[in-house]
């Protein structure tokens, strides 16, 4: 199996060791000073606009970049389908995780139907079908899904750019590899840069949640919470690092020490897209080859949601069993499907799991307003489904890089 090499230096210069004090230092500021905590909520603000800014031209170089180093369709093509057998494996094995401990520990029961609130303001329940699913892939304007920041068309795009670039010869073709591969090496330098802010970031972030929420926001909702949390852990500790030892051949414990300053950063903003800049660094501080990290990982912060996947199963499970509902195992088998689809369709930001429940509700006839009941502690569990979708991106780059040699 393979080692991880890293520098050797003082512990506490390494990234992970600083995110690491920032995380404990941002709850207890948030606990013992949520006055001062929210006052300095802007600096982590700061750090996710210096991340986004960032992401629409990492994405567009680095997916063009590593197409291109690939060689031909034909690995491209071989790379493609690894990475989305992989994906479809992952997921699914999450979702199952999820509806197994939801069938068991029932959370749905315990919970107090008298309390349940209406959908919070400027929530919408519009959904999106599989159809518009796939026509929003197509941009009809580039230039203005870059500029909207819609990081699904970009990647379409780009996946057409880099394959044709594969395609055809001559001096000019080779003069735009070298003009996409100078650019992603600035912005990788400028990537790096930013990242040695994160612990800032991520302090000023988490005493901000912490002030807002408190402690004992879990409590009246704690054996869902318990349900959707341990679900995640069996998949994060468990089920991904088998993937990671059997298929990919790596060790879990260093895999996932030079990992942890984008786990820890994606379960601070919550925000797999804005992580996506750290993930891809970590991934070739891991030994990942860059060709397979700008294709896997960019895609992977878009498709591959497990964590999600897994959240909105046992949501919709919740639900019903406090609405007294009894889904059979066809309703459930659909709500495994629609969870795999709707996963696929979220955007890599905040809360983005829970707008996609709404799609899971409909399908198999729940009240929406459900939704109402269970927001109160959605913002804990996004965060923990984020580190969840990012930890998967990175052991699936370690699985189809062993692969492609």
């Amino acid at each position: 199996m393979s080692d991880i090499n890293t520098n050797e230096k003082g512990w506490y210069l390494k990234l992970h060791w600083q995110v690491l004090i920032a995380l404990i230092a941002g709850v207890a500021m948030g606990w013992l000073a949520p006055s001062a905590a929210q006052k300095i909520g802007f600096l982590g603000d700061l750090f996710l606009r210096l991340l986004k800014m960032i992401i629409i031209p990492l994405v567009f170089t680095s997916l063009v970049s590593g197409i291109a180093s690939l060689g031909s369709a034909r690995s491209l093509g071989r790379v493609g389908i690894r990475t989305m057998i992989y994906y479809t494996v992952s997921t699914t094995l999450a979702i199952t995780v999820g509806l197994t401990l939801v069938n068991l520990i029932k959370p749905g029961l315990h919970l107090n139907l008298s309390e349940t609130a209406g959908l919070p303001e400027g929530f919408s329940a519009s959904s999106q079908t599989l159809s518009e699913f796939f026509l929003g892939m197509v941009p009809d304007n580039i230039i203005s899904s870059m500029a909207n920041g819609d990081v699904l068309p970009v990647i379409f795009f780009a996946l057409l750019f880099g394959l044709f670039i594969t395609q055809l010869k001559g001096p000019g073709v080779e003069s735009v590899k070298k003009v996409v591969d100078g650019v992603l090496e600035i912005i990788q330098a400028l990537t790096l840069a930013i990242v040695k802010l994160a612990p800032i970031g991520i302090f000023a972030l988490l005493a901000r949640e912490v002030a807002r929420s408190g402690p004992g926001i879990i409590w009246d909702l704690r054996f869902y919470f318990i349900t959707v949390g341990f679900g995640l852990l069996i998949h994060a500790l468990v089920t991904l690092p088998l993937i990671l030892m059997i298929l990919g051949k790596r060790r879990p414990f260093p895999y996932f020490r030079v990992a942890s300053p984008a786990l820890a950063t994606a379960f601070s903003t919550a925000s797999s897209a804005a992580t996506l800049p750290l993930t891809m660094e970590c991934s070739e501080l891991a030994g990942n080859r860059r060709g397979v990290t700008s294709f896997v990982l960019p895609l992977g912060a878009t498709v591959n949601m497990d964590g999600t996947a897994l959240y909105e199963a046992v949501a919709a499970l919740t639900i019903a069993q406090m609405y007294g509902i009894d889904l059979g195992v066809g309703q459930q088998a659909l709500v495994l499907l629609t969870a795999l689809l709707a996963s696929v369709g979220a955007a890599a930001i905040p809360m983005a799991g829970l707008v996609m429940l709404v799609v899971i509700l409909e399908a198999v006839g729940l009240p929406l307003e459900g939704i109402g009941t269970i927001i109160a502690i959605d913002r804990v569990l996004d965060m923990m489904r984020t580190a969840t979708n990012v930890w998967s991106d990175l052991v699936g780059t370690a699985v189809v890089n062993r692969f492609e040699k």
